[in-house]
């Protein structure tokens, strides 16, 4: 009995996992000089509750997880079309801590996470052009609406060990097809992107068992104010729904209903750099998840 116990709280962890999948990310469809790459590096501490079936007999469960995240951003022509691939890298160091049957516990896991390539293509919009063409275009077109479609993949490339419950890396693909508009009108954005997540099998899951997983649907929506050439904040919120877990044939009933709300700013600080900060808040619509905060702090550099 104890150790279907342990194997139920594991199970319940790893949902945890989706309010790290789910993002809120704006600006994802700006315009960037064609043949320009960016690299980047970025820290974020999440940190909250973790709810529990009272059954399980786990109170006062706290999660903190640090990611060191790096990135790479490419731009190019693609036909008469401005298109990008982005790939991102990061390392996670979580740590859960509790009371299981009144006595305290703990996890800790370190390692790298799965990393993420994401192809995305502007539908409409100005050709690509320089930074001067850019500017031109926007000054032409104050009020304008593009359009923008990508396909993003999580590979299994993180820390995974098929005798451990919990996991830093997910052991399958994650494929997720995207599609977004961002309406400018003067120094005012306002951005709408739909996303569904897919899931390859986890045919390792411990034990030698298989893990499958419903597919996630994900709204998000930013409204963006540019104060200057070197200044711009959001304010931002998005909606999942799905992600049920189904092992061995055996469902978890673990629906997940995520809602994630975010407060953004970007600063350049030179010609070429910038930072950006962010405070991201994720909270379950269910009676088990996890209730968590995030604080966000990215640096970037253009090469053009």
């Amino acid at each position: 009995m104890r150790f279907y116990k342990y194997i139920l709280i594991g199970l319940i962890l790893i949902k945890t996992t989706f309010c790290f999948t789910q993002d809120v990310e704006p600006r994802r469809w700006s315009i960037l000089p064609v043949n320009s790459q960016i690299i980047g590096a970025g820290y974020a501490n999440s940190f909250g509750e973790v709810l529990f079936d009272p059954l399980l007999e786990a109170e006062d469960v706290s999660v903190n997880v640090s990611t060191i995240v790096t990135s790479y951003i490419r731009s190019f022509r693609l036909g008469n079309k401005l298109a990008r691939i982005d790939v991102t890298v990061p390392y996670n160091f979580i740590r859960f801590e509790g009371t299981l049957s009144g006595n305290p516990a703990s996890l800790y896991r370190n390692g790298f996470g799965d990393s993420r390539i994401r192809f995305s293509v502007n539908l409409n919009g100005p050709p690509p052009g320089t930074i001067k063409d850019i500017q031109k275009f926007n000054a032409e077109h104050p009020v304008n609406t593009i359009f923008g479609a990508s396909l993003a993949v999580n590979l299994p490339t993180g820390q995974y060990f098929d005798e451990k419950l919990i996991n830093i890396g997910q052991n399958q693909i994650v494929i997720r097809p995207q599609f977004g508009m961002v309406h400018t009108w003067q120094s005012w954005s306002y951005e709408l992107t739909g996303s569904i997540f897919i899931f390859t099998n986890n045919n390792n899951f411990f034990g030698g068992k298989t893990k499958k997983q419903d597919p996630i649907l994900a709204l998000q929506s930013h409204l963006i104010k540019r104060f200057s050439s070197k200044l711009w904040a959001s304010i931002s919120a998005s909606y999942g729904i799905g992600g049920e877990s189904v092992v061995n044939n055996v469902s978890n009933a673990d629906l997940r209903t995520n809602l994630l709300s975010a407060l953004s700013t970007g600063l350049k600080i030179s010609k070429r750099q910038n930072l950006k900060f962010v405070f991201l808040n994720s909270t379950t619509l269910k009676d088990l998840g996890s209730n968590t905060n995030s604080i966000i702090v990215g640096w970037s550099h253009i090469f053009f």
